[in-house]
């Protein structure tokens, strides 16, 4: 599983300049937002890939779950239930990841498709503004969804390291992202 998140990362989303994207990254030479958000997707972020997102819309789902169990009656109420609660809120977790990849995926978008990308990312002047080959409306349903699905792959592939037994997968997958970029 590990090695389809590897080949995920070398794997860029459609509509996207290539050669941008390799200007941008070295302009910015790994600094600031940028190399913050390349650590835990593994370089994926850097190069624009499908796994751009990571798992970290999954993370954040998780955490703002885990919050509103206390504000929440229903859930709260799942909680109590045992694994069959916990299931509900771990489905509800999922449906709440993909909103925000979809939320992360459409910022990205407008950042690299408005030409705000190096001033966003704190690359210098020489780094492309724009990224994305055609910055309008068709090329952003195109990028969109590709990101989205590259973090629901990852959920996938979190949650099947974790029935396996082999530990918590979505901690395996963030081991591997940062592991890959020592």
């Amino acid at each position: 599983m590990l090695l389809v998140y590897r080949l995920g990362v070398s794997l860029r989303v459609p509509g996207v300049d290539a050669q941008a994207v390799s200007q941008l990254r070295e302009a910015s030479k790994s600094q600031g937002a940028l190399g913050f958000l390349n650590l835990f997707s593994g370089g994926a972020f850097g190069s624009f890939s499908i796994f751009a997102l990571g798992i970290m819309p999954y993370i954040t789902s998780s955490i703002i779950m885990q919050v509103l169990t206390v504000v929440i009656p229903k859930l709260e109420q799942w909680q109590q239930e045992g694994a069959t609660g916990q299931r509900k809120i771990t489905q509800w977790t999922r449906y709440v990841a993909i909103g925000i990849a979809t939320l992360q995926g459409a910022g990205l978008t407008f950042i690299f498709g408005q030409g705000r990308g190096s001033a966003f990312f704190g690359a210098s002047r020489h780094a492309p503004d724009v990224v994305l080959l055609d910055p309008f409306m068709p090329r952003a349903l195109l990028v969109i969804p590709s990101l989205v699905a590259g973090t629901a792959l990852l959920m996938w592939i979190g949650e099947l390291i974790s029935q396996r037994g082999i530990g918590n997968g979505m901690s395996m997958v963030i081991f591997a992202s940062v592991v890959s970029n020592l």
